[in-house]
């Protein structure tokens, strides 16, 4: 079974859009109708996750990316959270097809340690992971909540999230402990320098799975712009979908010069 990827807006710009760990495509539908008139999308429910569940497909970035590459034209790429470091590991080793890179709220290494102090808590990772093996809807809840935490309104936000991360049915678990591996290991930030495409990380300041120092930092090593949404927390594409447009609106701009 291939990929699921639904084609959304009608605008001039090409943009692929990759969701966060537990999620679906369809949890950016916000932005997707922010965008609707600058871009064509086409919006990824990566392997095992929403209409994608039974493709078979592993989770590693290196496979996400050769496959959504190859099933998609030339683009920017935008990643959240986990899918963020899918769409950085494309435009490292798919720079034709990559054009341009958007990462909201991710990172090229999510969890912290003595080398990286604004990492998400390894040991908080590490306990998703086990938790996963015995009680999957409660830690999927646990993570929804964390998503949510630093938002204006979180438990509008959380209610939000909730509703719209089953709505394309449950993620296959076998994927669920890929993700969880990836944001334990992954970590991509001596790669950063070698960018060849213009870039932008977009963070809330309330960020309390991402930390904006992070993503600042991760900007000035790929020689990228650097974008902070004020009141926004880890999912900035619900409350501030007009935000992220608009901070995304230089790097459009860029496709067709």
């Amino acid at each position: 079974m291939k990929l699921f990827i639904e084609q959304a807006g009608h605008g001039l710009v090409p943009l692929v859009l990759l969701h966060g760990w537990a999620m679906h495509g369809g949890v950016l539908a916000p932005l997707v109708e922010a965008l609707a008139d600058r871009c064509t999308m086409h919006v990824v429910d990566l392997p095992g996750h929403g209409g994608s569940r039974d493709c078979g497909l592993p989770l590693e970035p290196s496979a996400c990316a050769a496959a959504i590459a190859a099933a998609t034209p030339p683009a920017i790429w935008l990643g959240w959270s986990l899918g963020g470091l899918i769409a950085l590991t494309a435009a490292l080793e798919h720079p034709q097809q990559v054009r341009g890179l958007a990462m909201l709220c991710a990172t090229p290494k999510f969890a912290r340690d003595e080398s990286w102090p604004w990492g998400s808590d390894a040991t908080l990772v590490h306990q998703l992971a086990l938790d996963l093996e015995v009680d999957y809807h409660a830690t999927i809840e646990r993570f929804l909540a964390l998503e949510a935490m630093g938002s204006p309104d979180p438990r509008a936000e959380l209610r939000r999230l909730r509703e719209l991360a089953f709505a394309r049915g449950e993620p296959d678990l076998r994927v669920l402990q890929e993700g969880i591996r990836i944001l334990e290991t992954r970590d991509l930030r001596a790669r950063l320098p070698g960018l060849r495409q213009q870039n932008a990380w977009i963070a809330g300041r309330r960020d309390r799975l991402v930390p904006p120092q992070a993503m600042e930092w991760s900007a000035q090593q790929a020689h990228g712009r650097f974008v902070q949404i004020e009141r926004a927390g880890h999912a900035p594409f619900f409350t501030h979908a007009d935000d992220v447009a608009q901070a995304l609106q230089p790097l459009l701009d860029s496709f067709h010069e």
